[in-house]
């Protein structure tokens, strides 16, 4: 009796992990590569990550994709269209996702991931490049009375080094990939 009990609470358990699976959305993982398994590769003009996953979702072939930041303006960003899917590795270049994973920038009432506010700018500086760049640019902003808000550029966005702007005039945002904003007064 007990062992028919134990049964259908495994069975139980397996059907409920099996739905939260299976309706849980797939997203792409920011600073993360996908390396192998590429068909095609293209440069991306609008330097979004957003338009390499759908020019996966387009192409039948497409299994996952990996999108790299540029590194210079003139270079530009490439997305690599893969037939299989690769494991993700942790790197800073990249965005990369899977098939049907539209991408999803992290929400934050801190950052704002994908926004320029563009002008009000008082003072920019090179900013190291890569996933402390946005901590170096607020942490500037912080310590400046004057500032009031401020964007991070990464590298091939605004040249070819990153760039931090500090602003003494909160501008609205704007959707703009390879820029994260904040707000600090």
């Amino acid at each position: 009796m007990w062992k028919g009990r134990l049964l259908r609470a495994c069975l139980v358990v397996f059907a409920m992990l099996a739905f939260t699976t299976a309706t849980r959305p797939a997203q792409a993982q920011a600073n993360f590569d996908r390396p192998g398994g590429d068909y095609h590769s293209g440069l991306i003009p609008s330097g979004d990550p957003a338009d390499c996953a759908l020019a996966c979702e387009r192409d039948r072939r497409c299994r996952s994709w990996s999108f790299n930041y540029p590194t210079d303006v003139k270079d530009g960003a490439v997305c690599w269209l893969k037939s299989t899917v690769p494991a993700r590795v942790h790197n800073n270049c990249c965005v990369s996702g899977v098939r049907g994973a539209g991408v999803v920038e992290p929400k934050n009432d801190k950052i704002e991931t994908s926004i320029d506010r563009f002008g009000g700018d008082y003072r920019n500086f090179e900013a190291k490049g890569g996933s402390e760049g946005d901590d170096e640019c607020k942490a500037a902003c912080t310590a400046d009375n004057h500032c009031r808000a401020w964007t991070y550029a990464r590298p091939g966005y605004a040249g070819k080094a990153a760039r931090c702007f500090l602003k003494n005039d909160i501008k609205p945002p704007r959707r703009k990939a390879g820029f994260t904003s904040g707000v600090v007064r």
